[in-house]
């Protein structure tokens, strides 16, 4: 092989391989900038207070407005954390406190109704806690409700199945007004 060739080779692996350089080093500089921007980064799921079920062992994050005390999930649990539609419940001694209806993924809430005995918590999980934006969009309080209302029934079809008829018919009846607070 001539020098000439040789040369030209030598100088065209050279711009391959310290380009494929500098991408390795800017790579997750980039990445990084874009999680951050789009705020995966910041609202990383170890940020956030975990609590757990102390008879099923599922992990949640619950909403601020539960406050703190036992509280306990109904619902599917996958990989070791509350997924899907349920309730977390707060339990003050031997009374029933109060509760989230709605939807969690990965254990995080993800939209819903806080049910206070006095009245209703709306919308996605922000900052810690349910509807906890001053300005709520409409259609986001609508959601909320319904999917809070499904969470009821799932309930209530889960103390029906356990024939605890009692249970059953309370969160039927709760899902019923749920479902009206959207009217």
């Amino acid at each position: 092989m001539n020098d000439r060739v040789f040369e030209g080779r030598e100088v065209m692996a050279r711009r391959v391989f310290g380009g494929m350089r500098r991408f390795a080093v800017t790579m997750p500089i980039v990445l990084a900038a874009t999680l951050s921007f789009y705020g995966i980064a910041a609202a990383a799921p170890a940020d956030l207070l975990w609590s757990q079920d102390p008879g099923s062992r599922c992990k949640f994050v619950a909403p601020s407005s539960l406050t703190s005390g036992p509280t306990f999930w109904i619902g599917a649990c996958i990989d070791g954390k509350a997924s899907g539609e349920g309730m977390l419940r707060r339990r003050d001694g031997d009374k029933a406190g109060a509760a989230f209806f709605g939807r969690m993924k990965d254990g995080v809430p993800e939209i819903g109704v806080v049910d206070l005995g006095e009245g209703y918590k709306a919308g996605s999980f922000r900052d810690g806690d349910i509807g906890g934006q001053a300005e709520s969009d409409p259609q986001e309080r609508i959601d909320a409700f319904r999917i809070a209302a499904e969470a009821a029934r799932l309930v209530g079809a889960k103390y029906a199945a356990e024939k605890n008829a009692g249970s059953a018919r309370h969160y039927e009846e709760l899902a019923k007004t749920l479902e009206q607070q959207t009217d």
